[in-house]
């Protein structure tokens, strides 16, 4: 008889199904929506339950150990569900942001030879959209939501709710080992197409230790507001909770406005979030009640340091910093220790470095790439599925490329300063745009901001105009002359923005990372919403 092993996600959940089968490991709140509706809470025993039907309808849909399928859906229930029934059948999963669609969403649908879709009512029309440019596509089972107006119906779609009412006789786990595939998480494709990371079922268990190294205690309730289909959502919240039994809550997405009202009715002691979304929540305005949570720690990785204290002591909180990426690549910087704006050291076992264009080691203080392999010596691996040229050039010379430019001080303390060829000099200086997204995030007609680059009227090689792309409070009568004021006041002037940008909304990916190419897309100097400051 197999052995069970808890780096296997379905050997995870069935051996805690049996020791705390009634703990309500995960809570998906449905407060926030302002629907009415009642939150959507599994237990251990309901999580192994459930995932079972759902691996004997993905087996009887003739997966095989290996196949793969798409999971496309905001943060339900059904998307763990759907991953543990992965886990049992030996079914491959492809977690896809629910806002994908054209081209994109067929090219990873193609690329990874899914035979069929897990995915919520709204995501129909996209995937009705090029289902005829993916004819592997076989069978779709979706989850009706009744958050869309006007589902869909597409031809052939099997409720998934059939699925996990109905009983079925225990599927035994066909995986041989952790090694087996868990997920194909692709990369958001900002420098082509995207490349899917193959994640061995093994790398999720690894996610439960985490919590070790995060400062989770026992009595923690982790939440994020992230997409579980990008892997800081599994990695800092599900991954620890489902492992410690940490009673984790999610929210179906982020909402900045509502993030600490979460916090205080869960009573939430940590949460997870990304650089960008710490200026937003940053930007919110200030209330007399901001350090009224239970909030004790938040996980980031990437607050801009310019607002690291500021948001310790307006919120009250403490900020664990770390960083890393699907492809690998580890490091923390615990509460209390190292310098300001730093994202920590590599943990144990990992070695870690600053290389230039010719992989020599940087000095301190020089910014080059972050590179990274094991500490034993042994080169760095990445599988990028079906893509084996790709995956010899990220482990180039047997370092993990992160493409990620960074620096280290003279005490081996590590800093990000900006993606490889993503810099902004404007005028001969390299502009911290935490600084500048600070002065005007502190604004009270300023709801988020980015702040970008962009080709200088000037024509000078190597140098960039600066764009703040900024998103209004609603309602406000706008004043660009006041936002320039506040940074000739906060700035210095070559960090003064050449161009302020009034969109709708900041283009985020699933892990509300800014995806700047959209905005560049949308950004001319003459464009209506683009102000320059008067300077008469």
């Amino acid at each position: 008889m197999r052995e069970r092993n808890e780096l296997i996600l379905a050997d995870l959940i069935a051996a805690r199904a049996e020791r705390q089968p009634d703990l309500d490991v995960l809570t998906f709140e449905c407060w926030s929506l302002g629907s009415g509706a009642a939150d959507e809470v599994r237990t251990y025993a309901e999580l192994h339950e459930r995932g079972n039907r759902i691996a004997a309808a993905l087996i009887g849909h003739g997966l095989a150990v290996g196949d793969r399928f798409g999971l496309m859906m905001r943060n339900h229930p059904e998307f763990v569900e759907t991953m543990i029934g992965a886990s049992i059948s030996g079914a491959v999963f492809v977690p896809i942001d629910p806002r994908t669609r054209g081209e994109k969403l067929a090219y990873m649908l193609r690329q990874s030879g899914c035979r069929g879709m897990v995915c919520a009512d709204y995501c129909l029309a996209q995937i009705e959209a090029v289902r005829s440019a993916v004819p592997a596509l076989r069978w779709v089972l979706v989850l009706e939501t009744g958050e869309t107006p006007e589902p869909v119906a597409l031809a052939g779609a099997e409720p998934l709710a059939a699925v996990v009412s109905r009983h079925v006789p225990t599927v035994d786990v066909r995986l041989s080992s952790p090694n087996d595939a868990l997920q194909i998480i692709y990369t958001s494709g900002t420098t082509g197409d995207p490349k899917g990371v193959v994640f061995p079922n093994g790398r999720f268990g690894m996610f439960g230790m985490l919590g070790a190294l995060l400062g989770y205690r026992s009595d923690d309730r982790p939440y994020t507001g992230l997409s579980l289909t990008h892997g800081n959502a599994q990695a800092v919240t599900l991954g620890p909770s489902l492992h410690m039994g940490l009673r984790a809550v999610f929210s179906r997405r982020f909402s900045k406005s509502k993030l600490w009202d979460i916090c205080r009715r869960y009573g939430c002691t940590t949460f997870s979030m990304l650089g960008g979304m710490a200026t937003a929540i940053y930007s919110e305005p200030p209330r007399p009640d901001d350090g009224d949570n239970p909030v004790r720690m938040v996980i980031d990785a990437g607050m801009p340091a310019a607002i690291t204290q500021p948001f310790e002591e307006r919120f009250g909180v403490r900020v664990f910093e770390w960083y890393g990426a699907i492809e690998g690549g580890l490091a923390f910087k615990p509460i209390g220790e190292g310098p300001p704006g730093s994202f920590g050291k590599p943990v144990a076992g990992l070695e870690m470095k600053i290389v230039d264009d010719l992989d020599n080691d940087c000095p301190p203080g020089v910014v080059g790439e972050i590179v990274s392999r094991p500490a034993t010596g042994e080169s760095a691996s990445v599988e990028y599925f079906e893509n084996e040229a790709a995956s010899r050039a990220k482990t180039a010379g047997g370092w993990l490329r992160s493409g990620d430019m960074g620096h280290r001080d003279a005490d081996g303390w590590f800093f990000f300063d900006h993606r490889k060829g993503g810099s902004i000099r404007h005028n001969g200086d390299f502009i911290n745009t935490g600084f500048v997204e600070k002065v005007i995030a502190e604004h009270p007609a300023v709801s988020d901001v980015f702040v970008y680059g962009v080709p200088p009227a000037s024509g000078a090689p190597g140098e960039k105009d600066v764009v703040a792309a900024i998103v209004l409070e609603p309602g406000v009568d706008f004043d660009p002359a006041a936002i320039f004021a506040a940074c000739r006041r906060g700035l210095e002037p070559n960090f003064v923005p050449t161009y302020l940008q009034v969109v709708d909304e900041i283009p985020k990916t699933a892990s509300e990372k800014p995806q700047e190419r959209f905005l560049l897309d949308g950004f001319k100097a003459d464009a209506p919403g683009v102000y320059v400051e008067d300077r008469r």
